[in-house]
Formats: structure tokens, sequence, C-alpha cells
């Protein structure tokens, strides 16, 4: 665990993110070697068969990702106030939460997964392995929620290490597991996702036995796991938003792959690949952004607000120099990125004229991602919400739609930067509005002490 309240801030969020970001860096690199594996043993057809599913498996889970961050919110002010038996009712309710919602959604899934294939008009020779790989990773959703749930709760404690340990683990696993399924016993998009399903699994149960041993907090006993109401109320209030905005982007990359699809098996092979670059060069800003969220909850937990405007700066200072790193590596690279997925020099090309144009306008990503991180660190996650749905259903989706006609696939690629830039734009108005700071879940006495009132409200 670390105290995020004391300390210089820059060197602070860089050592608490730098863990996040290289676990998601070994997830991402999973994500990369599956698809390389997939698209050089399976083939492209395959290939757009898992990138075409990726859209429906965030929008089963993103919704409870969003609440699970209200979780996570509410640790990091406990733990940042010293209230530690709050903290255990939070991380107990949150286990309970996601138990039951991730049998639901696995339900849900199973049953809907090949309607939603057809709607977003994935042709049809797509489709069968596409809802084959859709159904068997679904079935381990409550791995995936298990782990992930845990993970946070860890990061809103300040510990982003024993997750990345894991993560690690996990990954190997995932990848020794493809190579062995998809390579040797040839099973295609089936090896895929059961070898995921297998890592999740090994991850989440391994990383809880270590824990309870280990840790003095985050401990998982079912005969002993405590249900709060008032937490689970405030954990919506501030998930909520959240969820709901994760659940409109998939959404979104839903209508985008409805206006992608009917370009046929090489473009979507090709957003697909680009794609997965793409992901991975979008790490540092999410992983800094999710750092300063947790840095902002501390701080405004311990009533030191004064650090958290130094904390924005520093973490954007620090994601715009590797913003711009990113960028040049994708434009000048990115051929070479492309070649390692597929030797089709058509779906090369498709993927780095997206590269080209994308990439281009890393530093506006970032900073949207690193403003919104102060925000729901606070609690604000209402703002922020409608802020990416604006971007994303005004601006990029109708755009997209707009341009594809008379300028094919590269008019849907040009809307993605715009609607970052507007998207940024409207976050920075935001913030200097100064609202977001009225959203923090303990309210302090006029003293300045670490006081908490005795009804602890969300406004």
């Amino acid at each position: 665990m670390a105290d995020l309240t004391v300390g210089k801030e820059g060197p602070l969020i860089l050592k608490f993110a730098v863990p996040m970001l290289l676990g998601n860096v070994f997830q991402q690199t999973y994500s990369i070697v599956n698809s390389i594996i997939i698209g050089n043993y399976v083939g492209k057809t395959a290939l757009a068969a898992v990138g075409a599913s990726f859209p429906i498996i965030f929008l089963l889970i993103s919704l409870i990702i969003g609440i699970g961050i209200g979780f996570s919110v509410i640790i990091s002010q406990y733990f940042g106030a010293k209230k530690i038996d709050q903290v255990r009712k939070t991380i107990d309710t949150m286990y309970i939460f996601l138990f039951f919602t991730s049998i639901i959604i696995s339900i849900l899934g199973v049953i809907f997964s090949e309607d939603v294939l057809r709607l977003t008009r994935l042709p049809e020779e797509i489709i069968p392995q596409a809802s084959t790989y859709l159904r068997i990773y679904i079935l381990g959703m409550i791995f995936f929620f298990g782990f992930n749930g845990t993970s946070s709760a860890l990061r809103g404690l300040g510990d982003s290490k024993t997750p990345l340990y894991f993560l690690i683990i996990a990954n190997i696993t995932n990848i020794c597991l493809d190579l062995i399924l998809i390579g040797i016993f040839k099973l295609g998009v089936e090896g895929a996702a059961i070898s995921t399903i297998i890592s999740q699994a090994g991850a989440f149960f391994t990383m809880i036995w270590y824990l309870n041993k280990r840790h003095d907090i985050v401990k998982l006993n079912i005969r002993k796991l405590r249900f709060d109401n008032a937490i689970f109320k405030k954990s919506i209030q501030i998930g909520l938003p959240t969820g709901l905005q994760q659940t409109f982007v998939s959404l979104g990359m839903l209508a985008l792959n409805f206006i992608v699809n009917p370009f046929g098996t090489d473009t979507i092979a090709a957003y697909t690949i680009a794609g997965r670059i793409d992901s991975f060069a979008a790490l540092p800003a999410m992983n800094f952004a999710a750092a300063l969220s947790s840095f902002v909850g501390q701080n405004l937990g311990a009533n030191k607000p004064e650090r958290v405007k130094h904390g924005l700066i520093s973490t954007f200072l620090m994601t715009s120099i590797v913003s711009v790193l990113v960028s040049a590596v994708a434009l000048i690279w990115g051929r070479g990125l492309m070649h390692m997925f597929t030797p089709d020099r058509h779906v090369i090309e498709i993927g780095y004229q997206y590269l080209v144009i994308v990439s281009s306008f890393y530093l506006f990503f970032s900073t949207m991602f690193i403003i919104g991180g102060v925000m729901r660190g606070a609690g604000d996650t209402l703002i922020p919400m409608f802020i990416t749905l604006f971007a994303l259903w005004v601006i990029r989706i109708p755009l997209a739609y707009i341009m594809a006609p008379k300028y094919g696939v590269i008019g849907i690629w040009w809307a993605i930067p715009i609607a970052w830039g507007i998207g940024m734009s409207c976050s920075y108005i935001y913030y200097l509005t100064g609202r977001w700071k009225k959203k923090v879940v303990l309210k302090y006495k006029e003293t300045n002490t670490a006081e908490v009132a005795d009804k602890e409200t969300v406004v």
C-alpha cells in the first residue's frame, strides 16, 4: 500500500503508474501476440472474427467496470481518511456485487451474442468463428470480474505492484496456452478463448490465495462478506455515470463496426490489427490517468486539495512526452508493425493509413484522459460521461457515417482525432470551472482537519 498524500507529486504518480502501465503492457502484449498467432496460424478471417467480437465483449463488461471504478474511488478516499473498517466494507460489497452481475452477464452474453454480431453487418463468412469465440470467452466472465475487481481495490489502496505480478503470470500462461492450443492442436479461435479463461481463472485464484495469506486489508472470505447498502449506493452514484459512459463507448465501437464492416474482410482485419496497436499506444495515457485518479482521491480524502493541481501538471508533462514518442514510432514503423500480424499487403496498407491519421493526434487523447482522471478521482463522473458521449455520438459516429461514402475508410479514420480534439477542449473548459471539487465523498469541516462529518453524502 502507498500513501499518496505526502511527498513530491510527480515522482509519486510516476512510481504508482509504472506498475499499472507495465501490467497493461503485458496484457496488451498478450492481446497482440494472440492476434499475431491467430493471423499467422489461422488466417485473416479468424483475425477479423476475434476483432469483431471485442466490441461486444466490451459492451457486456463496460457498465460493471464503470461501477467498479466507483468502488475504487470510495476505497481510495476512505483509505486517505484512514477509515480502514469502511475500506473493508467497501471491498466486501464490491465482491458481492461483481459475483452476481457476472453470472447475469454471462447468461445474457451466451444467448444474444450471435444476434448482436449480425446487427453489426458482419460478413456471413466471419460470423461462425466470431460467435464461437464470443460464447467461450463469455463463460469465463466471472474470473475476469474477480481479478479486475481485486486489482482495482488494491490500486485504490495505493498498491499497483501486486496486480502487476499476477497479471504477468496470467499473460505468460495465456501466450503459452495459445501456442499449444492454436499452434499445435489447431483449435483456432476456440483455443484462443479457452486460453483466456484458464489464465484469468488461474490469476484470480492465486491472487486471492496470496492476499488471504499476506495482506492486511484485502481478503476474500465468502462466509464473512458484508454487504453495506450505504456504500453500495455511493458506489452506484459515483460509478454509474462512468459505467454508462463505458457502455455508450462500447455501443459506439459497435456503431463504428457497423460502418466499417461493409467494406469487407480485409478492412475488418486491418481495423482489428491497427486497433490492437492503437490500444497499446493509448496505455500510457490511460494508466497515468488511473494513477492520477487514485492520487486525487487520496489527497481529497486527506483534505489536501492543493496537491491536486500539482499532480495534474506533472502527469500532463509526463504523458505529453510519451504521446509524442509513441506517435513517432507509429508513423515511422507502422507498416512493419502491421506486417507482424499478416503478410497480406492490402490489409497492411489499410491499417497503416489508420495509424498515420490517428497516431498523429495521440496528444489530444492523452490530455482528455488526464483531465478526466482528476474529475473521477474527486468523484465527479457525470460531466466526463456527458463529454465522452458528446464527442463520440454527436461528433465521431455521425462524422464517420457522413464521410465514409465519400472518402471511404479514410473518412472513418479522420473522425477519430476530430472527436478527441473536441472532447479534450470540453474537458479542459469544465476543469477550469472547478465544479468537480464539490463532488468529494468525504466532507470536511472548515477547520481543515481530517475529521469526517457525521453524515457523509455524495453531492
